[in-house]
């Protein structure tokens, strides 16, 4: 079974929806329980499972809030999706280590998402832009 761009794009809507409510049971109810969850540059590295990839969301959601994502372009394959993203909302904690003072930030996302014959994220792969990030949020260099 093949999932056409339009069940590709409402099952990554969803996806980013549970995230902009913060919503760690929702955003986990959208992967697989087999996902590979992958934020490149992650500390811990890539986590398998629904649960391994609980820590992350449960320290994004404290680290950044008021979550929107727009979607710029996305590309499609028989099983899986490309997806540029821009990220707008605030940092009240310290998203990738840096101080966010509840600052304003912003900065560009881009998702390569594999999705199961159920209709599942199977692997979902995220590489953020943290340059942006870093001249958005300095730090005091003493």
């Amino acid at each position: 079974m093949t999932l056409s761009p339009q069940e590709m794009n409402r099952l990554i809507d969803e996806h980013f929806g549970h995230e902009a409510a913060d919503d760690v049971e929702g955003v986990l109810a959208t992967l697989s329980p087999e996902v590979v969850h992958d934020v490149v540059g992650w500390p811990t590295g890539p986590s398998r499972g629904r649960e391994g990839a609980r820590p992350f969301y449960q320290a994004l959601f404290q680290d950044l809030s008021e979550s929107r994502v727009e979607p710029v372009r996305r590309l499609y394959g028989p099983d899986f999706l490309v997806d540029e993203s821009i990220w707008r909302g605030r940092a009240p904690g310290r998203p990738f280590g840096l101080e966010g003072g509840d600052r304003p930030l912003e900065f560009r996302l881009l998702h390569v998402i594999e999705f199961t014959q159920g209709g599942q994220i199977g692997r979902e792969n995220v590489w953020v832009d943290l340059a942006a990030i870093q001249a958005q949020l300095p730090q005091n260099r003493t």
